[in-house]
């Protein structure tokens, strides 16, 4: 038999999994997963699984579904090794899994810094459950955290822990949040936000020594000042877990190089999700290049285009990127690829929400719609995202009138 080995248990594999069994795969199938658990829903642990002792995991689907369908499950078991001359795959159990095609849905690992030894007490990061069970932990018992690093999830665990009552300080030495993310708009509406919750927010901060005693991290120097550290979270973002794939002699190059059917460098090999970079669509990106994106809707549309590839198709992977991220109240969305502020031709626009604080950022190049931001405007997220999969351009002072519905542009 012609088996299909997946290597993650993240976001890609279980939708990938899920177009298999729907081709009459499934019992091709071994699903290599790192964790105990099956794939499950990761965008909560930053948030109710953090604020609830009895939140449990949500899965994408129950263990009988898998079984059912007869995929082999390997949990709790991750791949050590890939021979790629022997078409094999090793488990840290010794198995030895023959694959004639292999999935790499290996994801992403927190980034850490070098100046703070593994193993602190009261220093946490992010990534699964295992973190997430262990941060709760903390915060159950904490009464301040320091967030290093201004990204999404550090942002989110802010307002989580904000929420239940904790002091919260976030320290970017960017000059502003979220800079490599949303535009300067969105960023100064979330700074706003943050800081009006009660949360001090530290930007262009430079960073000086970081003071332990045992294995306790006891203050970190911040602009020259001493800060008394109770618990710190590490959002300093993510690394592609590559490990495997460099190992076996794969091209990578910040993530694992795939073509746009996802084909790695050895034709047998497939990357998906947040650990392949990608040829991105020229009609979402004009300038085109590589890209690595983290979200569940790339992760899910790449497994979607994977399946077809493995059933010896050549898709062209370009969905239309867009992803979403909910600080307390704050709901932030985005569709499509922002462009570069300074690009020829690149003009933006504000579009006023239903409610107050809500409001959209339209981005443009030329008379092309390519970016919405959304700021608690579902409708209008949903709206912008069909109308730039329509391929529909309306002009920007008809988008941004409130008066008009985005979705009366598509008539």
């Amino acid at each position: 038999m012609n088996s299909i080995v997946i290597l993650g248990g993240g976001h890609a594999a279980a939708p990938l999994c899920a177009a298999l069994i729907e081709a009459g795969l499934g019992a091709q199938v071994h699903l290599v997963c790192a964790e105990p658990h099956l794939p499950y829903q990761r965008p909560p642990l930053s948030k109710a699984y953090l604020k609830n002792p009895a939140e449990t995991l949500q899965a994408h689907r129950a263990e009988a579904w898998y079984l059912q369908a007869g995929i082999t499950l390997h949990q709790g078991d991750p791949a050590v090794a890939i021979d790629r001359a022997a078409h094999t795959v090793t488990l840290r159990s010794g198995t030895v899994l023959p694959y004639g095609q292999l999935v790499l849905a290996t994801g992403t690992r927190a980034r850490q810094l070098p100046q703070l030894p593994a193993g602190l007490a009261n220093v946490a990061v992010l990534r699964d459950s295992a973190d997430a069970d262990r941060l709760r932990g903390l915060l159950a018992g904490a009464r301040s955290l320091t967030v290093l690093g201004g990204g999404f999830i550090g942002l989110e665990v802010a307002a989580t822990a904000r929420a239940q009552g904790l002091d919260v300080r976030v320290v970017e030495v960017a000059p502003r949040l979220l800079g490599r993310s949303v535009s300067a708009d969105i960023a100064a509406h979330v700074l706003a936000v943050h800081r009006a919750a009660g949360i001090t927010v530290d930007l262009g901060a430079q960073l000086g020594a970081f003071e332990q005693d045992g294995q306790r991290l006891q203050a970190i120097t911040v602009n020259g000042e001493r800060l008394p550290v109770d618990l710190l979270l590490l959002g300093i973002g993510a690394e592609p877990e590559d490990t495997l794939a460099r190992a076996s002699g794969l091209h990578c190059d910040n993530g694992i190089v795939v073509d746009a059917s996802l084909r790695t460098s050895d034709p047998a090999i497939l990357a998906i999700g947040d650990v392949a970079r990608f040829p991105v669509s020229t009609h979402w990106a004009p300038g085109g290049g590589l890209l690595r994106l983290e979200s569940v809707q790339n992760a899910t549309d790449q497994a979607r285009a994977a399946a077809l590839t493995l059933q010896g198709q050549s898709p062209v992977y370009g969905a239309l990127p867009w992803f979403w991220s909910e600080q307390g109240p704050m709901r932030l969305q985005m569709t499509g690829l922002m462009p570069a502020p300074d690009g020829a031709g690149v003009h933006r626009h504000r579009r006023p929400g239903a409610t107050e604080g809500s409001f959209s950022i339209l981005h443009y190049v030329g008379d092309r719609l390519l970016c919405a931001e959304s700021v608690n405007a579902p409708m209008d997220h949903v709206m912008s995202r069909k109308l730039m999969e329509a391929g529909r351009n309306p002009p920007p002072d008809v988008a941004c009138d409130p008066a008009v519905a985005l979705k009366s542009l598509l008539a």
